[in-house]
């Protein structure tokens, strides 16, 4: 068994995520408190009691779902579940790299309360929206975007998240005009995304410029890692003589390559997709690509319970 764990990214999190795995498991409460003490926030209450609203502020969505990820993750690794390679989607690279052994925990999750709060709130202002669009060409994609752009309005691909599934980003009219005309070449959906925020693109500049400085300040581990762990900037492994501050900043106004992740994986010989963490978006990306991957979703006490059963007998 060759197993990859993946991270899902902003857009996953729901109101009570995670509270069965947190009032069954020790590691999992302790996970919740070592990551409250270091953020300063009680990230148990913000995800277990407070509305849609306040929970899907960006500042409170990165570490409420990286938490409850790391506290699953804890559960895997006192059961002696190692990965092969470990892969997130934006704010889950950090629990990827946290598991890989590439970050320390603390070092992780102050890093994801400076990024959630400079995402959220340092933000070029303007009317932006998101649209996933279906079944076209990412190359058709980019062009369509490039020659709107060209015509002054703001519009960039976002998320590549695999070879059928680009989500763009951008002015609101600049993204009206681009479902309209991605629909005429082709696509089978373009659908507008609830998320409205310019994520991925130049207009985090700022909040890139700012974070810059927090990340010279962290110490990567990259002589002795614990897996493999492939970045979202360009869907390959990182290794020793990376720049991880310059990586990392470039990863808030980069596309996210997804699609090239799941090639990687399936390059090296995954069978196995573990995705740690509320909601099936990942698996669903993979299972586009491969039909024939195991696929697993760890998001409750039976998911967790019944992946370990199943790992112990080697299934």
């Amino acid at each position: 068994m060759k197993i990859a764990f993946m991270f899902p990214g902003q857009g996953a999190q729901t109101v009570g995520m995670g509270k069965d795995l947190y009032d069954k498991y020790e590691e999992v409460r302790e996970v919740y408190k070592e990551a409250s003490k270091i953020s300063g926030k009680d990230i148990a209450e913000i995800t277990f009691n407070s509305t849609m609203e306040e929970l899907s502020k960006t500042e409170n969505t990165q570490l409420a779902i990286a938490t409850m990820s790391l506290g699953i993750l804890k559960v895997l690794e006192k059961n002696g579940v190692k990965p092969e390679i470990t892969v997130g989607l934006s704010l889950g690279e950090y629990p990827a790299l946290i598991s890989g052994g590439y970050l320390s925990f603390e070092d992780g999750i102050t890093l994801l309360n400076t990024r959630g709060y400079l995402m959220g709130n340092k933000v070029e202002p303007g009317n932006y929206s998101m649209a996933a669009i279906i079944g076209l060409d990412s190359k058709i994609i980019e062009d369509v975007c490039k020659e709107i752009a060209e015509k002054g309005m703001f519009i960039s691909p976002a998320n590549y998240n695999y070879s059928g599934q680009t989500v763009i980003s951008g002015d609101e009219e600049a993204i009206n005009l681009a479902i309209d005309a991605l629909k005429e070449k082709g696509a089978k959906r373009a659908l507008k995304l609830a998320t409205g925020g310019p994520f991925h693109t130049i207009k985090l500049n700022k909040a890139k410029d700012l974070y810059t400085e927090n990340l010279k300040e962290v110490k990567f581990n990259k002589e002795n890692p614990k897996a493999k762990v492939i970045k979202n900037l360009d869907g390959t492994f990182y290794n020793e003589n990376d720049d991880m501050v310059d990586i990392l900043s470039r990863h808030i106004v980069s596309s996210v390559r997804f699609d090239k992740a799941i090639k990687t994986m399936q390059e090296n010989g995954i069978d196995t997709y573990v995705e740690i963490g509320p909601g099936k978006t990942l698996t669903g990306f993979v299972r586009k690509e491969n039909k024939e991957a195991n696929l697993v979703n760890i998001n409750s006490v039976e998911s967790l319970e019944s992946f370990l059963e199943n790992f112990r007998k080697g299934e």
